[in-house]
């Protein structure tokens, strides 16, 4: 099992123990993942012995009541684009009517979903044009799974090789529609975990990033890496924060401008706004920082 699979197959397990998916689906998932019976009952057992997380109380009673950006927010288009080889990738784009840069999307383990969508519209009605790649194009796109855990299982197959060249490709792409402008990327949970794969690839592109409670890579080098990254966690989300440490010594060898931030009373995928750890107070702080960061470094 890839260290991109385990992630997925924790991330189900860790979604049983908090009352999100019943034991039944969260072991059909871990079934479409190729998790074995027994293998998928003890990481069960394990994840719920090891629950540890923080209760949220939920949004404030002042928190905004649409999420951070979206009343600004620009539509997206769906594009295709050269990929390597002779591919071709789906994207949804949206364009900045006076781009001050450009940001690369990068999606949860669900695929190309309404919300990523709606992220990179909100990012171009801040000012940056943003390209959301489409990381199952090579299967026909997320449109193309009627079943949510059968595009999760299908991402979990693609190797982390692939996925690395189809954004290269994307900043390539955003690179040609921005004019030259300077480049993020953003990725959330599995897609943050790709942001920090780009960053150990180099991604010369990149001026900078902010990947959400994504897990490091294993032995993961920024060494090659010129992008200023703010790096965002949740405070109970005990099984990424795991590998903060890691990634923390990676950034200060590579001694770029960075920064970590860590929502406090918010858990594991707290911006999204279509998901149960939706928290609306950590969600727009993480949003400011977040365009205080690109601002700085992108333009």
């Amino acid at each position: 099992m890839t260290p991109l699979q385990r992630y997925i197959a924790e991330e189900i397990a860790t979604d049983h123990a908090d009352g999100i998916l019943p034991r039944r689906e969260a072991l059909r998932r871990l079934a479409l993942l190729g998790v074995g019976a027994s293998a998928a009952v003890a990481l069960l057992a394990a994840c719920a012995g090891n629950d540890t997380r923080i209760t949220d109380g939920g949004p404030s009673p002042t928190a905004p009541s649409s999420p951070p950006g979206a009343a600004d927010a620009v539509p997206t288009t769906a594009i295709t684009f050269a990929g390597p080889g002779e591919t071709q990738l789906q994207a949804a784009w949206a364009a900045a009517q006076q781009p001050r840069g450009g940001v690369l999307v990068i999606h949860e383990n669900k695929g190309l979903t309404d919300h990523i969508r709606s992220v990179a519209g909100r990012f171009a009605g801040a000012g940056y044009s943003a390209l959301a790649v489409d990381l199952l194009s090579s299967r026909g796109g997320t449109a193309a799974f009627t079943d949510p855990a059968a595009a999760t299982a299908e991402l979990s197959r693609i190797p982390q090789e692939q996925f690395v060249a189809d954004l290269s490709a994307g900043l390539d792409e955003l690179q040609r529609r921005v004019g030259g402008k300077k480049l993020g990327a953003t990725g959330f949970c599995f897609g943050g975990g790709l942001t920090w794969l780009l960053l150990t690839s180099g991604a010369p592109l990149l001026a900078a990033a902010t990947p959400f409670y994504g897990p490091f890579p294993d032995n993961g080098d920024l060494s090659a890496s010129k992008a200023a990254v703010l790096a965002i966690y949740a405070a109970a989300d005990a099984r990424v924060n795991a590998s903060r440490p890691a990634a923390e010594a990676a950034l200060a060898r590579n001694g770029n401008p960075s920064e970590v931030f860590t929502a406090p009373n918010a858990d594991h995928a707290f911006f999204n706004d279509t998901g149960p750890r939706y928290n609306a107070t950590a969600a727009t702080e993480a949003w400011r920082r977040v365009l205080d960061w690109y601002s700085a470094y992108l333009g």
